[in-house]
C-alpha cells in the first residue's frame, strides 16, 4: 500500500490505570473515525511515569503482555480495522519485567512485541531500577497497511537501533515516548533539549529514507515538578516535519504517509548504496581507545 494514514494519540495520564485506559480507547476511536489505519499511543500510556521515583510499589502496575490491555486493544483492532501500536509496562515473570511495546493488527491479531533495549538512568527517569533491557532484538512487524518498526523513547537518541530496525525493512519508524522539561529549568535549556530530541529523530529518517513517528504525552507529573513536553510529529524521509503538536494540549493527529517517497529519497541520496559495510566493525566497541 502506497499511502497510509497515521493516527497519534497525545494525552495526559493519571494515578487510574483504568480511566486512563479508558481515555486511550475513546481517543482511538476518534483518530479511527477521522481515517487512521495505524495508531500509536504513547510510552507507559496507563499510567502516570513513574519512574521519577524508586518504588517497589510500582511494580504492581505491571501486567503480562500479551495481557488483559492487549485482549483490550485487539478486539478494539477488529472492530475499528486499525493497527494500535501500544507501550506497556511488561511483568515477564517473578521479579523480571521490561518496557515493552505491543502490536495488534487490524484483525485483532496480536502480532508480537518489542522491549526497550536502552533503558536510561538519570534523574526523574530512574529505569534502570523498573526494567530489564530488551532481550528480542530489534523487530519489524508486517501489519495490514505497512511494515512498521517500532522503538521506545531513549531508543530514539541512537542511531544504531533506527538503522537497524530500517535495514529490516521497516517502512515507518515509531517511537513511544516519555519525555518532559523539570519546570525549574529556564527556557534557552527546554528550547535546546527539544531542539535535539526533534533533530535526532529527523536524522534517523533522512539517514535511512524512512517515516519518523514521535508520540509523547502531555501534563504536569511528578507533583508538578515535571511538565512532559507533548510535541508529536511526524517527519517525512527527508526530516520534513508534516504535522506537529503543541507542547501543553492533549491532541490527536491524523497524518497521511506516501510510502513511495522512500524509494524517491533512497534513489536521488544513496545513503544506503554507499554505505561501506566493510568498514564499520569498530562501532561493536564500547570505545576507541588508542594501543
Amino acid at each position: 500500500m502506497a499511502k497510509v494514514k497515521v493516527g497519534l494519540v497525545q494525552m495526559s495520564c493519571g494515578a487510574d490505570k483504568q480511566r486512563n485506559l479508558d481515555k486511550a480507547v475513546e481517543k482511538i476511536k476518534e483518530v479511527a473515525q477521522k481515517g487512521a489505519q495505524i495508531i500509536c499511543l504513547q510510552e507507559l500510556f496507563t499510567s502516570l511515569y513513574f519512574c521519577d521515583v524508586e518504588d517497589y510499589e510500582n511494580f504492581k502496575l505491571a501486567e503480562p503482555v500479551p495481557g488483559p490491555t492487549t485482549e483490550v486493544l485487539g478486539k478494539l483492532a477488529a472492530e475499528l480495522n486499525v493497527v494500535i501500536i501500544a507501550s506497556l509496562f511488561e511483568k515477564r515473570a517473578q521479579g523480571l519485567y521490561h518496557n515493552t511495546t505491543a502490536v495488534m493488527d487490524a484483525d485483532g491479531k496480536y502480532l508480537g512485541k518489542y522491549r526497550k533495549m536502552h533503558i536510561p538512568d538519570d534523574p526523574a527517569y530512574y529505569e534502570k531500577f523498573y526494567f530489564t533491557p530488551g532481550d528480542l532484538g530489534y523487530k519489524i512487524f508486517k501489519t495490514k497497511f505497512a511494515t512498521i518498526g517500532v522503538l521506545i523513547c531513549w531508543d530514539q537518541w541512537y542511531p544504531e537501533a533506527a538503522r537497524i530496525t530500517s535495514l529490516m525493512g521497516a517502512e515507518i519508524l515509531f517511537y513511544p515516548t516519555a519525555i518532559g522539561w523539570a519546570t525549574s529549568q529556564d527556557e534557552e535549556t527546554n528550547n535546546e533539549q527539544f531542539n535535539a530530541w526533534h533533530t535526532i529523530q529527523k536524522s534517523h529518517a533522512v539517514a535511512n529514507g524512512v517515516h519518523v513517528v514521535g508520540v509523547n504525552r502531555v501534563g504536569f507529573e511528578q507533583d508538578g515538578a515535571m511538565k512532559f513536553w507533548g510535541g508529536s510529529f511526524v517527519s517525512n524521509p527527508f526530516g520534513n516535519i508534516i504535522r506537529e503538536a503543541s507542547h501543553d494540549k492533549e491532541e490527536t493527529m491524523v497524518v497521511e504517509l506516501d510510502l513511495s517517497n522512500t524509494d524517491k529519497y533512497r534513489t536521488h541520496w544513496p545513503f544506503l548504496r554507499d554505505r561501506r559495510i566493510d568498514s564499520y566493525q569498530p562501532i561493536t566497541n564500547r570505545y576507541i581507545d588508542e594501543d
